[in-house]
């Protein structure tokens, strides 16, 4: 005789439930006898010890912060892991402490964003056996996105524009650098262009020293250039041979 799947939850008529229509919940699966090593763990190597200082936002002494590889659904989404391999049970009283505090400064950094009303503070240590505690940022307003499903709410909606995202890591960097550490998240580049050519029509406005500018430039053009530098007794332009 088949089993019979339980009842949907209750939780799928929350507000912040971002699925609807019918829903079945899965088969629980049998336990395995042994769990297998996560990452780090055992024979497996350990993705956040080999990783380089340029792969984060932010680093100090003990503890690194760093971003996703692209922009996220949520205004922030960013991991704070200690830089020795420690999972969370195994932190010497010191980092304990510490911990603590850099999760403090981590939530205040990205709370002072624009747009941001909460910032949940997670640790899942399922996949990696080196301690990481995930920092997600609700948009101020959002208030379908609260509670515990906002991890999933990240995956479903469109990512921010990448200059605000790349804006957003500068300036959590900036904050936790204020009290020690390196910042290595830089603002994202202006672009900008210089115009192909200026009109001076008098729809754009004249201005008083148009005039005057004409007459300096013409004043210039017939300055006749020399036919050889070299000739004239000059030495080449410096800067044009360097």
């Amino acid at each position: 005789m088949q089993d019979t799947p339980p009842s949907v939850p209750d939780f799928t008529q929350w507000p912040s439930f971002p699925f609807e229509g019918d829903l079945r919940v899965k088969q629980l699966d049998d336990p395995v006898p042994v769990e297998p090593p996560r990452r780090g763990e055992g024979n497996r190597e350990c993705t956040a010890c080999n990783a380089p200082d340029e792969a984060y936002i932010w680093v100090g002494e003990r503890w690194r912060v760093r971003a996703m590889d692209r922009p996220t659904g949520l205004p922030m989404v960013l991991i704070l892991e200690s830089r020795s391999h420690f999972d969370l049970g195994d932190l010497p009283n010191l980092l304990a402490a510490e911990l603590g505090v850099m999760t403090v400064r981590l939530e205040r950094a990205i709370r002072s964003l624009d747009g941001v009303a909460r910032v949940h503070v997670n640790r899942w240590g399922d996949g990696s056996a080196h301690l990481h505690m995930w920092f997600l940022a609700r948009p101020y307003g959002r208030l379908q996105l609260r509670g515990t499903f906002l991890s999933l709410w990240d995956s479903i909606l469109p990512p921010i524009p990448e200059s605000q995202w790349r804006e957003n890591l500068a300036m959590v960097a900036a904050w936790l650098a204020e009290f020690g550490g390196r910042p290595l998240a830089e603002p994202p580049r202006i672009q900008w262009q210089a115009p192909s050519s200026f009109s001076s029509s008098p729809s754009e406005g004249a201005m008083a020293g148009d005039e005057e500018t004409a007459s300096v430039i013409e004043a210039a053009e017939e300055i006749p250039e020399p036919q050889d530098e070299d000739a004239a007794g000059n030495d080449a332009d410096p800067i044009r041979a360097s």
